[in-house]
């Protein structure tokens, strides 16, 4: 209904053309898209304008109306941060692939974006049933229970992740995660092994997971708070924010569950000032706010 009535609003702003100020307003809205969700801290967030990727997805799902199709689309939808429409086009296709691992573990993930935690562990827990060997499904659900708080059902599933991982970037990203659920479940010696597995010999390769790696050379003691944290990102720059998130919500949490609350309260609150609200970093952030 939000998604509707935001459509709505755009479309009778565009009619004012005529009118300076009317037009103004209206190209300020139409900058962004629908309204997604509103965060647990009561901020509205929203979807970015759909690009060509979006309707190019669009058009190979008419022209290949199958699961993995579906899936691309949910993908390039998700992209733009237009995660009512991923979880919708995840849903048509479930229709009549009820029991397609890749689809309900898509919707998963898109319903944790959208902060239906709950919803998308009962996803994620059939996309198991259904082909419990992808790591995916695991380390997604492992996530829908840590922003649940249920840290100990979330190590056990990363955990599980983390034992399916093939390359160093898996085992870092399972393990990051891991290791922080494990602390969060107060687990000291549980998380000091899962960090061990961490040796000089890991190296990433997908850049993304840089961020990951300075944070577990940084709960190693390999490497300090200042030399791991980047500075606030440009605007417009994804995988900026994404760094940003992504090492200063492990840096607050780690003052946090060592119980200098005063200290890890600041780095949540600069993640949750920032746009990219889908990420994992901005989601951990904003639940421990919650919390407090």
């Amino acid at each position: 209904m939000a998604t509707r009535l935001t459509r709505t609003i755009l479309v009778s702003l565009s009619c004012l053309a005529a009118l300076p100020f009317a037009t103004a307003q209206a190209s300020l809205s139409t900058a962004q898209g629908p309204l997604e969700t509103t965060s647990l801290l009561g901020r509205k967030l929203y979807a970015q304008p759909e690009d060509e990727s979006v309707r190019a997805a669009q058009a190979q799902l008419a022209n290949d109306p199958g699961s993995a199709s579906a899936v691309a689309l949910s993908k390039a939808q998700a992209g733009r941060r237009e995660y009512q429409e991923a979880v919708k086009t995840d849903t048509a296709a479930l229709a009549t692939y009820p029991s397609d691992a890749d689809l309900l573990l898509e919707r998963g993930h898109r319903e944790l974006g959208l902060r239906e935690f709950a919803i998308a562990q009962k996803d994620l827990e059939a996309a198991i049933a259904a082909d419990p060997t992808k790591l995916d499904s695991h380390y997604h659900l492992g996530l829908a229970h840590y922003f649940q708080g249920q840290f100990d059902q979330a190590a056990h599933h990363l955990r599980q992740a983390r034992d399916l991982s093939k390359s160093d970037d898996s085992l870092i990203d399972c393990t990051a995660w891991l290791y922080v659920s494990l602390q969060r479940a107060g687990k000291k010696a549980d998380a000091a092994e899962a960090l061990s597995r961490i040796t000089p010999a890991v190296h990433n390769t997908e850049p993304h997971l840089a961020f990951y790696l300075k944070l577990l050379h940084f709960y190693q003691g390999r490497a300090t708070e200042a030399q791991i944290l980047p500075a606030k990102p440009a605007p417009g720059d994804g995988e900026a924010e994404l760094a940003y998130n992504t090492i200063h919500y492990g840096v607050g949490n780690w003052h946090l569950y060592r119980g200098d609350k005063a200290a890890a309260i600041p780095y949540f609150r600069k993640v949750v000032a920032g746009d990219a609200w889908n990420s994992w970093g901005f989601i951990g952030s904003e639940t421990d706010l919650a919390r407090q």
